[in-house]
């Protein structure tokens, strides 16, 4: 019997590869999404649009529950009308660092070589 194929997996080829791939698809693109509505969100808010207008509305109602655990940490900063909402950028990077850590854990589910995981290991230590 021949052993040596499998100590050489190759990662590339690896059955786990192909979800982790879509995995990592669906996290970016959830995470396109949540950005976009909210810097759709923060340039109303900075533009002072009228919160009445059916699109402006839909804005602020479908962001609220991403904006809503930030809005009290900054003050808001408003000028004649138009608010420079801090709490909505700190939702879009936080948002964004969640994305890359969802990211890192599916990647830590990859199929590596012995080769592959001695290289990296040996990178890690310097």
């Amino acid at each position: 019997m021949d052993y040596s194929n499998s100590q050489n997996v190759d990662s590339s080829t690896s059955a786990s590869t192909k979800p982790l791939y879509r995995g990592t698809q669906i996290v970016w693109y959830l995470l396109g999404i949540v950005e976009i509505l909210l810097a759709f969100r923060f340039v109303l808010k900075l533009l002072d649009a009228n919160a009445a207008a059916g699109f402006t509305s839909f804005i602020y109602s479908a962001t609220y529950i991403f904006a809503a655990p930030f809005l009290t940490v900054f003050k808001k900063t408003q000028v004649m009308g138009s608010v420079f909402e801090w709490t909505t950028l700190l939702a879009m990077f936080v948002y964004w660092v969640i994305a890359l850590g969802i990211i890192k854990l599916f990647l830590m589910g990859k199929t590596v070589s012995t080769p592959e995981a001695a290289a990296k290991m040996d990178s890690q230590e310097k």
